[in-house]
């Protein structure tokens, strides 16, 4: 029996994305389907995702197969917040970090 999850992730870009970037990425229809959309500060890029797929690594390969089509865009890393794992029973003191110690 196969389990499809919705796995929710952020890509992590290492540089902002240049107006050239912006421009291909306005064309690219796998980039506006509605899994995965661009979040931009100065200085700072990440796409936010949402695939459905059985297990996390084929949700984060689909997403970064997507990147063929945009030139010179490099993922940093791969990150996911403490809900999503908590949603997808992964929170576990492997995947998150433990707290830090109490001092004194």
């Amino acid at each position: 029996m196969r389990t499809v999850r919705n796995w929710y992730f952020n890509l992590v870009l290492q540089d902002a994305l240049t107006e050239e970037q912006d421009d291909t990425l306005a064309g690219l229809a796998s980039f506006h389907d509605g899994r995965i959309a661009l979040e931009e500060a100065p200085g700072y890029a990440r796409f936010t995702c949402a695939f459905e797929a059985e297990t996390l690594t084929e949700a984060v390969a689909d997403a970064l197969s997507r990147f063929a089509d945009l030139p010179g865009v490099l993922v940093r890393s791969v990150e996911l917040d403490e809900i999503a794992l908590a949603d997808n029973g992964m929170a576990t003191p492997a995947v998150v970090p433990a707290p830090p110690a109490p001092t004194g």
